[in-house]
């Protein structure tokens, strides 16, 4: 059983197709779904309502630093009233992409602290894109006490010293098709490296497709090549990062993903939760 902890599902995104995507996932052996609710009003709703009608799926909220420079109050305000629902797990994907540049740097920085602020009102984790800005956005994470939520760095790309410090503010590492990739040696080496406690996996789809499939449109059911390449490098079977990261997103991301997961019961403080 796997848990793909970073998909974009919406219409554009799922090419409309969002039902034969999961159903794919589900034969490959992914039990559940986090549905990112970024890329302004609709997209966002889109990911509200898959989370409200589908059992194994729940959903975040947040604000992409490519559209800082569009959001508004009004959708902020949808955002926030959005996470008093359970099934909406987390703020995100929130933080820098310094890579394109798609809104000016100043706007994303501006937004990316409101929505730590958001989180810690909220008292829900936070989930972390960062792109080409890796001092800038451990700085932030810092200067606005996003340790006190915690969440997840998405995608993780960068390397060993950015892990350290995201690991001490609280942060797990999501590790994508990136993974895969023969050039990815910072991120293999982290990957091989980091705590089995704090590791996750995603596919971050429609992007990102993991060797053998790179090219393609990326989707929910080959999360199992990045955990499977994951595996090499710890030396570990599937089946034990499988569990692993399954259970470490449900403690990260709460209750909600657990029943999504099929995860039966979450224990107490300091007792591991079972898969069912």
């Amino acid at each position: 059983m796997l848990i793909d902890t970073h998909c974009h599902l919406d219409e554009h995104s799922s090419q409309g197709q969002p039902d034969e995507l999961i159903a794919r996932a589900k034969s490959a052996g992914v039990a559940a779904f986090v549905v990112i609710g970024v890329g302004g009003e609709e997209p966002l709703e889109e990911a509200l309502s898959l989370a409200n009608e589908r059992s194994e799926v729940v959903a975040t909220a947040g604000v992409h630093p490519h559209d800082a420079a569009k959001t508004s109050a009004a959708l902020e305000a949808r955002i926030e009233e959005a996470l008093a629902r359970p099934e909406v797990v987390a703020v995100g994907e929130v933080g820098l992409d310094y890579h394109y540049d798609l809104s000016p740097r100043e706007q994303q920085a501006e937004v990316f602290r409101r929505f730590i602020q958001l989180a810690k009102r909220v008292h829900k984790p936070l989930v972390i894109h960062t792109r080409s800005a890796p001092a800038e956005t451990l700085e932030i994470l810092d200067s606005e006490g996003a340790r006190d939520v915690g969440g997840i760095i998405h995608c993780f790309s960068e390397d060993l010293t950015f892990a350290r410090r995201a690991l001490d503010m609280d942060f797990d590492l999501s590790f994508s098709g990136i993974v895969t990739f023969k050039s990815a040696k910072s991120v293999h080496e982290v990957a091989a490296w980091a705590p089995s406690s704090r590791i996750l996996v995603e596919t971050d789809s429609p992007y990102l497709a993991p060797v053998p499939l790179r090219g393609k449109r990326c989707e929910p059911a080959f999360v199992v090549h990045t955990a499977r390449r994951v595996a090499e490098l710890r030396g570990v079977s599937e089946a034990q990062i499988a569990e692993e990261t399954s259970l470490n997103a449900c403690r990260r991301l709460g209750p909600a993903l657990a029943h999504a997961a099929g995860l039966s019961p979450l224990q107490g403080p300091g007792e591991p939760a079972r898969l069912a």
